[in-house]
């Protein structure tokens, strides 16, 4: 993790991005050693981009849907 405050440019990662991340924060809490506000600053930080791992999947659900219901109404059309 750099040294960024906690949900600072979440909102601009790609799903990449915020996924490397997270696995990068979470690895630092599971290894331990933090001081406490390092570790609630690090927490915070996961939860940030995990929200936006969410968001990009949630995103990619919807666009999925939409393309299955264009095609299911291209099939059912006559020419």
């Amino acid at each position: 993790m750099t040294d960024e405050t906690p949900n600072t440019d979440v909102s601009a990662l790609g799903y990449e991005e915020a996924r490397d991340e997270l696995v990068q924060v979470v690895a630092r809490l599971e290894a331990g050693g933090e001081p406490l506000e390092d570790s609630l600053a690090l927490w915070e930080r996961g939860e940030a981009l995990a929200a936006r791992c969410q968001q990009w999947l949630d995103g990619a659900r919807e666009r999925l849907a939409a393309a299955q219901a264009g095609a299911s109404t291209d099939d059912g059309e006559d020419d």
